[in-house]
């Protein structure tokens, strides 16, 4: 997210959630209104289901809120910026938020409301390479997983600890071009680090046990990243399950 960008967590937690349907409503028109990249979309909506979590009794609590709340809302309010924020939500949502959002979003459509430019092509990039790189010791290894919309290519890295039980310590999302290249030439040049390119396959199955095992965050930033970012990651997930399918 752009640092200029307001702090969704400090906007909506830790108040009811309910409570923050209009705000959420403001956000979308000053943020999706201004997005042409569909990973910029799902970066702020990412970040918005996190920083909403943090106000939920659950992730069950969580889910209900938004599958029985703030998509009738959106769905009420029938502008562009909700349509916008509804095809977000059916992109990195899970199973029951994305089919109650994909519903609604294709009743606004149908009665005339304007998609966003990136509609169509959200929550469906392209596959591309997938690396990790560890210490020797392996007590930490950081998998990558890359997609591209129309070219325009996104990492989606994590960081995970396995002297903590193979925790998730940290998650970041970058566009870098070279970043593949970039990583393998400062492998190279430490000895103590070994990179290897691995099948989308085997990213997946890397990925859910680490997830499956939790997380670990310890510095603020970490713990800010892996909450931003647990959506647009189970979301990457099930992309890849999909595609080994």
């Amino acid at each position: 997210m752009n640092p200029d960008e307001p702090d969704v967590a400090s906007l909506f937690a830790p108040v009811a959630i309910e409570e923050t349907f209009a705000g959420v409503l403001t956000e979308a028109r000053q943020v999706l209104g201004q997005i042409v990249d569909p990973v910029d979309a799902e970066l702020w909506g990412s970040d918005l289901i996190g920083a909403l979590a943090s106000s939920a009794a659950g992730p069950s609590s969580l889910l209900d809120t938004l599958t029985g709340g703030l998509v009738p809302a959106a769905e009420a309010a029938a502008t562009r910026e909700a349509l916008a924020l509804l095809r977000v939500f059916a992109a990195i949502g899970a199973a029951p938020l994305s089919e109650a959002a994909t519903a609604a979003a294709g009743r606004l459509a149908a009665r005339g409301v304007t998609d966003p430019p990136w509609a169509e092509a959200i929550g469906i990039p392209q596959i591309r390479d997938c690396w990790h790189y560890a210490d020797v010791g392996g007590r930490q290894e950081s998998v990558t997983t890359t997609f591209a919309y129309s070219g325009r290519p996104h990492a989606v890295s994590v960081l995970i600890d396995h002297g903590r039980g193979g925790k998730i310590r940290d998650t970041w999302v970058t566009k870098e071009e070279d970043l593949r290249a970039d990583t393998e030439r400062a492998a190279v040049s430490n000895p103590l680090v070994v990179f290897e390119t691995i099948a989308p396959a085997d990213a997946r199955v890397r990925l859910e046990q680490a997830m499956n095992a939790g997380e670990c965050p310890e510095q603020p930033d970490q713990v800010d990243d892996v909450v931003a970012h647990r959506a647009l990651l189970r979301a990457r997930l099930r992309l890849l399950a999909d595609a080994g399918r």
